[in-house]
């Protein structure tokens, strides 16, 4: 059994938590034509490689499922001989994904697979060579999570999350504003997403072919196999495994992946994070676990706009396509639905032109696609706009809303080195234990 289905994190949990620099100019780029594979290929996956297809060479596809390996491999050979000027049909297709990274020819892949492969894919391509695209949350506990960071150091190379909300002109816009002090000292973001996960308890289901269930199943505990972790066949949603704690980490790991990013990215805690979190006062609720920044300022899940700053001249409200800026009881600029004067482009234009002209902080911007600033990267060797750093410590944000709610303590939390202080909390909380399985 190779290290990476056991316990390859294992070595490096016991070492000081300390992210190396490096010079990403240092590592040489791929040739101009990227080549790129794919781990997991249910409905985001797909999505993601339709971006991909006319700017990269797609030239590998891994799923554990035989029909959606397939299906995959069969469109990606289509579409280039749909159209030869952008690519050879030369799709190769695979059950195991390190079969996959082991291919000269694969130079970085895109990971889509459950959240409790995420890590284990994401360090296993990383020592491979390949550059990464790893969906949100990066990591599925907190110890893959300073694992992640170190090793795109270690390794030399390029690492993009896929929280695309801060390749979005509105969440830039809300941040930047919030980082220059138009709505003054920030007291309190609330962040709107779902609830926490839990234990999975699904019944037994009678297994189909063409499912290697040991494999999906992966460091897991194993339990029966169930269609709503693993829908057979090219299923158009998106599976309910996210919603259990064995495979994903509930709403607070798939939509507080996003909107916590962007709180993070307002305050200005990317390389940082909180130093305390609250469980919520009420016994058995879902919202209110509270995150608390070394300046007091707070971080709160709760039902709302999505990400919604409070702060001592007014507030800033944001979500996908909608944007809300107030000074005092007055609306500077507001676009939540077509009612609204203007577009949300023009809306956002002119806070730009008259609340942000003179900015001293100017955050990265991404002009054209979340995949684009990803390839560019790759390119360039400079570190993308949700480099692992920022994925990292997002995850990381998350993991601990979930402990909250989990366990019901508050916990002293150390940003710097990952870790609980003044006796609070469990270090056994921040990692998973992982299964040792052998592949059929």
């Amino acid at each position: 059994m190779n290290s990476t289905r056991r316990v390859f994190l294992k070595g490096a949990a016991a070492a000081p938590f300390v992210v190396s620099g490096m010079s990403w100019a240092a590592a040489s780029a791929p040739r101009d034509r990227i080549r790129m594979g794919f781990i997991g290929m249910g409905v985001q996956s797909r999505g993601l490689m339709n971006m991909f297809l006319p700017r990269t060479q797609v030239v590998a596809v891994c799923d554990v499922d035989r029909t959606r390996r397939e299906d995959a491999r069969q469109k990606v050979e289509a579409y280039y001989k749909d159209h030869p000027d952008q690519g050879k049909p030369m799709c190769k297709a695979f059950v195991d994904f390190e079969e996959l990274l082991a291919q000269p020819y694969v130079d970085a892949v895109c990971i889509a697979t459950p959240d409790h492969w995420h890590a284990i894919q994401t360090l296993a391509a990383l020592r491979a060579g390949k550059d990464v695209y790893c969906e949100k949350p990066l990591t599925h506990d907190i110890r893959e999570a300073i694992d992640v960071m170190k090793e795109v150091g270690a390794q030399g190379r390029v690492l993009q999350t896929g929280s695309m909300q801060r390749s979005m002109r509105e969440f830039r816009v809300a941040c930047e504003l919030a980082r220059n002090g138009a709505i003054g000292k920030i007291s309190l973001i609330e962040c709107s997403f779902g609830d926490p996960a839990i234990p999975c308890d699904l019944p037994e289901e009678p297994m189909e072919p063409g499912l290697d269930w040991n494999r999906w199943v992966g460091p897991a505990p194993m339990r029966p196999y169930s269609s709503v972790l693993s829908p057979r066949g090219l299923h158009k949603h998106f599976p309910a495994w996210r919603n259990y704690k064995e495979f994903g980490g509930g709403m607070v790991c798939d939509w507080g992946a996003h909107h916590l990013d962007i709180a993070q990215w307002a305050l200005g805690m990317d390389a940082s994070g909180p130093v305390e979190v609250l469980p919520p006062a009420e016994a058995d609720a879902r919202r209110g676990a509270v995150l608390t920044y070394a300046d007091g300022t707070q971080v709160i899940h709760k039902d709302g706009f999505g990400v919604h700053m409070f702060g001592e001249l007014g507030e800033i409200r944001v979500n996908r396509g909608k944007f809300w800026f107030s000074l005092g009881e007055q609306t500077v600029a507001k676009w939540t639905d077509r009612q609204d004067q203007g577009t949300l482009e023009s809306t956002l234009a002119k806070v730009e032109r008259e609340h942000l002209k003179d900015a001293k902080v100017r955050l990265y911007k991404v002009e054209d696609s979340h995949v684009d600033d990803f390839l560019r990267c790759v390119q360039s060797r400079q570190r993308p706009i949700t480099n692992e750093e920022v994925g990292a410590r997002s995850a990381i944000c998350c993991h601990l809303i979930n402990l909250a709610y989990w366990h019901r303590q508050p916990m002293k939390w150390d940003p710097a080195q990952c870790a609980f202080r003044e006796g609070t909390g469990d270090a056994k909380w921040i990692e998973h234990s992982y299964r040792d399985y052998k592949v059929s």
